[in-house]
């Protein structure tokens, strides 16, 4: 990691991998992810955290089924949401969008539990940026 400040547009610009989140910083034991998105995502949960994603450009829609049953949340450029451990989503964006997301070092995008995976995903804990 760097202690010099990081311009998340120039980092966004600096790759094209959709759904491939870039760790832009560290915050205790938690990864500070960026990544770019379009299409859909896969349904998949995250069994011991929390989730919170910040839309910082485009739009970015998540289909949520618990106990209570299913219904989605559609997120506007600047707006967040947090999806609660052990609730089944899938994140998808019809125009593309860029994503910001806060969750433990570690973390597999692609969740503990998840449907068979489509070709254009691959299950990673982050990468680096460049």
């Amino acid at each position: 990691m760097t202690n010099q400040p990081i311009d998340l547009h120039a980092a966004l610009a600096g790759f094209d991998d959709l759904w491939a989140p870039r760790i832009a910083a560290r915050v205790n034991d938690y990864d500070v992810r960026i990544a770019k998105v379009a299409g859909e995502f896969a349904w998949h949960r995250h069994d011991d955290t929390d989730e919170f994603f910040l839309v910082l450009d485009g739009e970015l829609r998540l289909e949520l089924r618990d106990e209570d049953g299913e219904r989605a949340v559609t997120l506007p450029r600047g707006s967040v949401f947090v999806v609660a451990r052990g609730v089944e989503h899938k994140p998808s964006s019809a125009g593309g969008a860029s994503i910001l997301m806060f969750e433990p070092t570690g973390t597999p995008n692609t969740g503990d539990q998840h449907e068979r995976l489509p070709d254009h995903i691959v299950t990673t804990t982050g990468h680096a940026l460049a």
